[in-house]
């Protein structure tokens, strides 16, 4: 058998990582910074959430939590089920997942071909016992199965301490001014977040949460509020403090709303042909305040967890939106950046 070599890996978890650095042309003119994204897209997965199913599932291993041949049960709005699945098929686990109602049917569909069983939950608040999370806590046990568990599984934040974070050090030689992301479970932001501080203080790490996630209220105030308010993006905001984003060395935050989120997506499309998913179109419009924010000549980096062709059901179709009043109004930047 041929050695391997440096541009080959094995199967497809091992072509997990390693994503480019895009710079987003137009807002970095306008805010005179250099705005950069992460394209978690570009995983063999589709999304930033393959980086921990590999660390998710190695944990199990190490803790004997699963077994040869054994059952994976997680909880996921579609990434982290999509990361696992792939993974679990390259070393032969089953696999069972609860979704919110209303996911986008693009995940759900793509589950199904990987294979896993998916049990829709009713998109109820947490301190409801038919939420997704408590749903796949319960099918575990009834199973026995292996509960992956993104949420307080620390191999989550750490996968991105080991990963993500050196690759955004080493890609832009050391030159962050701010990091810029949403949570969900917290992983992304406070792993990478860690590395990063770790090689220089001074870098900023700045929450962007969707309005109605709890999160913005805890990093300004230390409480956990929330304002009644449903907002479209998915797989991220949370109205309770979960172990990933516990101790998270966060700086700052701020709200984005459901307008500038479609409002970003579609000027980034048209402008620099990138069809983003809804918390990378986040993302970015948050990226680009914080720039305006520090001013000229500084570098912010962002994640752009996923790409829109999940959304094809959801962001990028008229009638979904326009039932929303999220039709796309097309302000110039300057507009944009006031949403």
């Amino acid at each position: 058998m041929a050695a391997m070599t440096p541009d080959v890996v094995r199967g497809a978890v091992g072509a997990v990582g390693r994503t480019p650095l895009i710079q987003f042309e137009e807002l970095s003119e306008f805010t005179k910074c250099r705005i950069l994204g992460k394209a978690e897209f570009l995983n063999p997965g589709g999304s930033v959430k393959d980086r921990i199913a590999a660390a998710l599932i190695a944990d199990g291993e190490a803790t004997g939590r699963l077994v040869p041949g054994g059952e994976i049960v997680e909880a996921t709005a579609g990434n982290t089920g999509i990361g696992l699945a792939m993974a679990a098929a390259a070393r032969g686990y089953r696999t069972a997942f609860t979704v919110p109602a209303g996911l986008a049917a693009e995940k759900v569909a793509y589950l199904r071909l990987l294979g896993a069983e998916v049990i829709e939950a009713p998109d109820v608040p947490f301190s409801d016992e038919r939420h997704f999370y408590h749903a796949a806590a319960r099918l575990a046990a009834e199973r026995g199965a292996f509960h992956a568990d993104q949420f307080r599984n620390l191999a989550n934040r750490d996968a991105h301490y080991r990963t993500t974070g050196p690759e955004l050090w080493r890609q832009t030689g050391g030159e962050i001014s701010a990091l810029v992301a949403a949570a969900g479970t917290g992983g992304t932001l406070a792993g990478t977040g860690r590395y990063l501080k770790e090689q220089a203080a001074g870098i900023k790490v700045v929450l962007a949460d969707p309005i109605g996630s709890a999160l913005y209220s805890y990093v300004k105030r230390g409480v956990l509020a929330a304002d009644d308010h449903d907002y479209i993006a998915e797989g991220i905001g949370i109205g309770r403090l979960v172990p990933n984003f516990e101790g998270a060395p966060v700086d700052d935050a701020l709200q984005v709303t459901d307008r500038a989120l479609v409002e970003t997506a579609y000027r980034v499309l048209r402008r620099e042909g990138l069809l983003l998913g809804m918390s990378a179109a986040l993302n970015v419009w948050a990226a680009a305040r914080v720039a305006l924010r520090l001013g000229p000549g500084h570098t912010v980096v962002t994640v752009l967890p996923d790409g829109g062709e999940r959304y094809r059901s959801k962001l990028y179709d008229p009638a979904w939106l326009a039932a929303r009043d999220l039709t796309p109004r097309f302000p110039d930047l300057l507009g944009l950046l006031a949403l």
